[in-house]
């Protein structure tokens, strides 16, 4: 009878305990990287203030594009939000080919990435790849790109070397988003050729010319693209619930352009722009919350709503 009381007391216990969710102890931490591009820098804080409100703690690396692909291929990040595609097309390819990465989901369609010029650059009449090289003076010879070991940067290089456009004699100009950007502002009515991409707020603070021609660089459509969440199987696996989160997190143009906005032009931090923005749309985040919950197993949708309220 003793025995049988013991049992019954364990058993109610347990069932006041509340229900956790399925994902393992070392799931708490979820580790992810920020190649330095303000979109992703946009996303991941989204994805941050959603993961500490259901309990997770939130780890981003900072690291360069090639870098952030081997970390995630080796099992020292978890999950990727900005696999470019076709740009990254060949770290995507070395992933699939080790076999220890599955795509989530796409995140974001209606994106674009490759050359433009400033207004004095189309006021010169450069409209295409092919009318760069008659204005390379004006151009001084020089093509703006972004960090070191960018893909994009690495199509523009190819292109120089194989002087597609008669472009061989130019030089391809290596610095980082915020620094590519500052020499466009500082430019004034000299022409100017960058990379530019959407989304970005720097659609609506220059008057940017995207170059038709370059299909074989960046693809069709003005280098349409698309971006992808990425994940480790094995973290997949370990952790459906924090998975299941990244698999229905989706953003669009317009989000993003308000969100890095926030970023570059009025300075706030990523995890505040993207807090605010939360709080302004619960019906997006609670599509993104269906179905996942808190570490401790509550509604996952009631946690945000309470962390991000005020």
């Amino acid at each position: 009878m003793k025995a049988l009381k013991m049992t019954a007391a364990i058993l109610l216990a347990a069932t006041a305990l509340p229900a956790l969710a399925d994902d393992a102890g070392t799931c708490g931490t979820v580790r992810y990287s920020d190649p330095g591009w303000t979109d992703i820098t946009a996303t991941n804080g989204v994805a941050a203030v959603v993961l500490e409100a259901l309990g997770y703690t939130p780890e981003i690396a900072t690291l360069s594009v090639p870098v952030g692909y081997e970390a995630l291929k080796n099992g020292q990040t978890d999950v990727f939000l900005g696999n470019w595609m076709p740009a990254q097309q060949k770290f995507r390819d070395d992933l699939d080919a080790a076999g220890t990465i599955q795509e989530l989901v796409q995140n974001l369609e209606g994106a674009k990435f490759t050359l433009a010029v400033n207004k004095a650059g189309a006021d010169a009449g450069v409209k295409d790849f092919a009318d760069l090289d008659a204005q390379k003076d004006a151009f001084a010879g020089k093509i703006y790109g972004i960090e070191p070991g960018a893909p994009a940067n690495q199509s523009i290089q190819a292109m120089i070397d194989n002087d597609d456009f008669g472009l061989g004699d130019w030089e391809l100009v290596e610095s980082g988003e915020q620094a590519m950007l500052a020499q466009v502002s500082r430019s004034g009515d000299s022409p100017v050729v960058f990379l530019a991409w959407a989304p970005h707020p720097m659609n609506e603070a220059i008057d940017i010319t995207y170059l038709s021609g370059g299909d074989a660089q960046f693809g069709p459509n003005y280098g349409g693209a698309t971006v992808h969440t990425l994940a480790r199987k094995e973290w997949v696996a370990a952790c459906p619930n924090a998975a299941r989160l990244f698999s229905q997190m989706v953003f669009d143009v317009p989000m993003e352009n308000v969100l890095m906005g926030k970023i570059l032009d009025d300075g706030i931090d990523a995890k505040d722009a993207a807090k605010e923005w939360l709080a302004a749309n619960p019906a997006v985040a609670a599509k993104w919350l269906d179905g996942v919950t808190t570490l401790d197993g509550q509604p996952g949708a009631d946690a945000l709503k309470a962390a991000v309220a005020g």
